[in-house]
């Protein structure tokens, strides 16, 4: 019975081969589509999921609470992490993770490891990063060892085996020990290093790291004992740091609460910040796409078979004559339905196979080296599969059974008011999450846009940025770059707007003349910089070679500042004292407000102060003209001056933009699951045009005999499916607000969302329908009607 049932399900698709691509295409794109969805949710929740301890490890962070401000920090002070340890049995082991770009040299091989990580020695004791070669408890303990990813040591050794053998890092060209090679950390981990380098290098003498209570750099994370109630062990922290600290945070107005993480909240959940960070909405609405995308294609699969059901109930008919039962037939759909969903299994294992490089370039991260990588993909994807055919199968099925034999011999059959309103809502749904996701697309498109095109405050176009390192070479590399044909300007800095910033212990004037503490960014800089990008002083002056004084003793500020401080306008901050990390002297200026960091952020506080000696990176302005010659040339001017060293520079607006690199992969994302729904549902809208045109075919052929144009027959069709289409975007414009609004939220500096985008999404949906329906539309208006007519 089962071969038979194969055999006449069989024949029916190939039959009918035209329609039948039409279902099973629509069905393997939209589960083509579930499926990268699904790849993509399981990635970003798996991240940090590799350490067997997860669940007692815990990032330790800190509220700082200051007279003008609450700073959550990603961080706690350096000493923090070994006094945990030492003060709390419960904590087994604590370590801390700085990363920081370290210059590595062997022999003529130079880079600039932009991932080299310092972590204590318990480091391999709380994380389950493999250890190929070395004993973790002894890799990380004595200063200037180095732990090597597999593929850093093969950057630097080849097939040498690099265990014993030295590398040169820093400035200074000091020799440090390879004691260890580790497996390249996998990618769904929020801790990323190509190079571990023992921490004790950094706080061993003269430094004093370890007694700098007030100093915040790396991240600290803790491993708890089994059976450790991290709530319980968060209410001893306040007792703990009254003992370590308390006098100092008097002192300071600074007051400090220490808080637990766990570990596998910190990329998705954490609203702190970090190196690498993910967005648990973000995974929230891809999910809910890519439920939309399989329930847009169950539908068309609803749609496109019972658009045949007419042609099939003399089939039916005849089969209940001679016996077959209900029960029998709804097997044999179901199993037409199977198939055909098995089929389109086998083309979403392709089609998977071969988008899955261009999914994992729009998703900026290998999100799966490939299908087949792990059979339990394939597994899932066969279920979804299985699922689909069953669940989308049910209603045809049903319906395709139940027919009266009677009535369809007689040719008598037509459908109920309640699968044509069935039919109806189906359509409906469609092209409600498509115009949903057509408005989605383009609020993400026009904040991009905006975000793009925001007047930044500051001049980033043709900026070059050089970092050097080192401090001990501006000098002579600015006097020789600044003769360059092609140079316009340039200028020292410690940062430039999109870069991290100094967050320095302040104490300044404010407008009742108390001595202010806050938390302030701080910028290092030169008398060239302010012009150089433009800035605008809105009071007072710039820095100027002409004050000797403004090298040791000024400073100037943004407006932020400026109302922080109290001060109802900017002129009543010139003249304020200041005492900031050991300087002191008084504000000679305002600069307009300019955005240093991403446009997701609210404009801070600014400090800006001129040291030769804090200032790492050359800012240079350039022609527009022979940019190519321009760089040439300075390349030239640095291997000159510094030879040997990598030559590592940026240009600032391409910089600046990085910061919406995240932005731009979801919108890119977005859009492409919004096409990918939009053309599924033209699928199923020319599925319902099919099955009105079947079920009016012998009204068209009477209209056509007594003069109808095909114009009227394609209005007479087409204009119920428009109908539906506006009943859709009535009800997607509410939903789509909402869920856009609520995206907006995240960004402190955001579009309103126009009327008229909602039009548009309107009119692009409309258009769409109109397409897809005059397409079957016409095809019938054109038909012979003698065909239609013949059997009257």
């Amino acid at each position: 019975m089962f071969k038979n049932y194969f055999k006449i399900a069989w024949r029916n698709i190939w039959r009918h081969r035209g329609f039948s691509f039409l279902n099973i295409s629509g069905l393997a794109i939209g589960m083509t589509a579930g499926f990268l969805v699904l790849l993509y949710v399981n990635f970003e929740l798996s991240y940090d999921e590799m350490h067997e301890k997860g669940d007692r490890i815990y990032r330790v962070v800190a509220d700082i609470d200051t007279p003008s401000e609450k700073i959550e920090a990603n961080m706690a002070a350096w000493p923090v992490g070994p006094n945990l340890q030492r003060e709390f049995p419960e904590i087994i082991a604590a370590t801390r993770v700085l990363t920081a770009e370290l210059p590595v040299q062997r022999g003529s091989l130079k880079f600039v490891e932009p991932l080299a990580v310092a972590v204590d020695s318990t480091f391999f004791e709380i994380f389950d990063f493999q250890l190929l070669e070395g004993d973790k408890d002894e890799v990380l303990t004595n200063p200037n060892s180095l732990v090597l990813s597999e593929t850093t040591a093969k950057k630097y050794f080849g097939e040498e085996d690099p265990m014993g053998k030295t590398l040169k890092i820093q400035d200074q060209g000091i020799a440090a020990k390879v004691t260890g090679i580790m497996k390249d950390i996998p990618e769904n981990s929020h801790i990323q290093a190509d190079l571990l380098i023992s921490m004790i290098t950094i706080t061993q003498p003269p430094n004093d790291y370890d007694v700098q209570w007030g100093n915040y750099g790396p991240s600290i994370y803790i491993l708890t004992s089994k059976g450790t109630s991290a709530e319980s062990l968060q209410s001893k922290f306040p007792a703990f740091l009254e003992e370590k600290t308390g006098d100092g945070m008097r002192e300071d107005k600074m007051f400090v609460s220490l808080f637990l993480e766990p570990l596998n909240e910190v990329y998705l959940h954490s609203t702190r910040g970090g190196a690498i960070t993910g967005s648990m909405s973000n995974v929230y609405i891809f999910s809910i796409i890519g439920l939309f995308i399989l329930l847009i294609a169950a539908i068309n699969f609803i749609n496109l078979t019972t658009a045949r059901s007419v042609e099939r109930a003399k089939e039916v008919g005849i089969r209940k004559v001679v016996g077959a039962e209900k029960n029998q037939l709804v097997l044999q759909f179901m199993g037409e339905s199977i198939i055909i969903c098995l089929i389109a299994f086998v083309l979403t294992v392709g089609l998977t196979t071969l988008s899955l490089p261009y999914f994992n370039t729009l998703a900026g991260k290998t999100v799966s080296s490939g299908i087949f990588s792990n059979p339990e993909n394939i597994a899932y994807l066969l279920l979804l599969a299985l699922g689909i055919g069953l669940v989308a199968g049910i209603y045809p099925a049903i319906v395709l059974s139940s027919f009266r034999p009677l009535r369809v011999l007689k040719g008598q059959f037509a459908s109920g008011n309640k699968g044509i309103l069935l039919r109806k809502g189906l359509v409906i749904t469609q092209f409600t999450i498509s115009i949903a996701l057509i408005i989605g697309t383009i609020v993400i498109y026009n904040q991009m846009q905006f975000m793009r095109n925001q007047e930044l405050g500051f001049d980033k176009s043709q900026t070059i940025i050089l970092d050097t390192d080192s401090s001990l070479i501006l000098e002579p590399l600015k006097n020789e770059i600044s003769l360059l044909r092609g140079v316009i300007s340039t200028s020292f800095g410690s940062s430039v707007p999109g870069a991290g910033n100094n967050a320095a212990y302040s104490e300044i004037e404010n407008i009742n003349g108390d001595m202010q503490v806050a938390n302030l960014d701080l910028y290092f800089v030169d008398d060239a910089y302010i012009p150089q990008f433009n800035f605008k002083v809105v009071a007072g002056r710039a820095f100027s070679k002409d004050f000797a004084s403004d090298s040791t003793q000024a400073m100037i500020i943004n407006e932020k500042a400026v109302q922080l401080l109290g001060y109802n306008n900017p002129e009543g901050a010139i003249g304020a004292k200041y005492d900031q990390w050991g300087s002191k002297g008084q504000i000679i200026g305002v600069v307009q407000d300019f955005h240093f960091r991403s446009l997701q952020e609210e404009i801070k506080p600014l400090t800006m102060r001129m040291d030769r000696n804090a200032t790492n990176l050359l800012v240079i302005k350039a022609h527009p003209q022979n940019l190519k010659q321009t760089l040439a040339s300075i390349e030239n001017t640095w291997n000159t001056i510094v030879p040997g060293e990598p030559f590592n520079y940026y240009f600032m607006d391409e910089f600046f933009d990085r910061q919406y690199r995240t932005e731009e992969r979801f919108g890119n994302l977005f859009l492409n699951f919004a096409l990918l729904a939009i053309f599924i549902s033209c699928l199923g809208l020319l599925g319902l045009t099919a099955y009105s045109t079947i079920q009016r075919k012998r009204e068209i052929g009477i209209r056509k005999v007594i003069g109808a144009s095909v114009s009227s027959i394609v209005n007479l069709l087409s204009k119920e499916f428009i109908k539906l289409v506006a009943i859709a975007f009535l009800i997607a414009t509410p939903i789509a607000w909402y869920a856009m609004h609520n995206w907006l939220e995240d960004f402190a500096y955001r579009i309103e969302i126009n009327w008229f985008v909602f039009v548009l999404a309107g009119l692009m949906a409309i258009l769409i329908a109109i397409v897809t329906v005059s397409f079957q539309a016409i095809k019938a208006a054109i038909a012979n009607p003698v065909k239609s007519l013949r059997t009257e």
